[in-house]
Parts: structure tokens; C-alpha cells; sequence
């Protein structure tokens, strides 16, 4: 399972055994667009698509392959993976959308100026050390 913190994503897409020719049909139509890659799984009825989810998420691929008249395996299962997956790129598309919120305007700035009006530890007392051993 890929990590869910990456844009990158590798998901399948199990379509129905009893039309096997949706899936060359999907595949065609899929390896046509830009910035998703597909290729066909172990099983006969499975596509492994990889995209970014700058560009796709798997409920829109999804949707717009069922508006198309493809037909999916659903389960349990399938149903239960396929809402977690969905609620997570949702929130990753949603995350990438807002702007970067900084704490405060010269974040670096400010530490190096709290930083050094700090005195360190380290003091060098070798002068004086030198004078009391004369």
C-alpha cells in the first residue's frame, strides 16, 4: 500500500467479469490522458492506474469512467477501501489547495536574532586563566 502522505498514487480499478472487453476499451481511453499512467493487472478484468492527485483523484477517474457506461466489481469490501481512499485524497486535494501558513513573517530570521542575544555556556577563560597563573 503506498504511503498516503505521497501525491503519487497507484490505485487498481476492478471492472466486472462479465464484460471484459470494458477493460481494453478503459485502457485505450485512459493511456490517452496526460499525466496518468495505466497498465493492465495480473487478472484479465484489473487496470493499475498511477497519477498525482495535483491532476486526478480515484473517485473522479471512477465517475467519469461509470458516466462512460463501465461497470465496476462491487463488494463490501471494495466499497469499504474505495470510501477510505476517496475521504483521502479528498482531504490531500483539499490540503493542496490551502495556502502555507507561517507562524511567523522571518521564521529563520527570528531565531537567529533569539539566538544570539542568548549568552552560551561556552566561555573561552583562558585570559584570564593566563593572568592568575603568572
Amino acid at each position: 500500500m503506498n504511503n498516503p502522505f505521497e501525491l503519487q498514487k497507484r490505485r487498481k480499478l476492478f471492472f466486472k467479469d462479465t464484460q471484459p472487453e470494458q477493460v481494453e476499451q478503459a485502457y485505450l481511453l485512459l493511456s490517452s490522458m496526460d499525466n496518468l499512467k495505466v497498465q493492465r493487472g495480473d487478472d484479465p478484468t484489473i487496470l493499475i492506474i498511477s497519477y498525482s492527485i495535483e491532476h486526478y483523484s480515484h473517485e473522479g477517474l471512477e465517475c467519469a469512467l461509470i458516466k462512460e457506461g463501465f461497470q465496476f466489481r462491487e463488494s463490501f469490501f471494495r466499497r469499504l477501501f474505495k470510501a477510505v481512499v476517496h475521504y483521502c485524497e479528498d482531504v490531500q486535494q483539499h490540503n493542496l489547495s490551502e495556502p502555507e501558513h507561517h507562524t511567523k513573517k522571518n521564521e529563520a530570521g527570528v531565531f537567529a536574532k533569539a539566538y544570539g542575544q542568548h549568552p552560551t555556556h561556552h566561555h573561552d577563560n583562558s585570559a584570564k586563566n593566563i593572568g592568575e597563573y603568572k
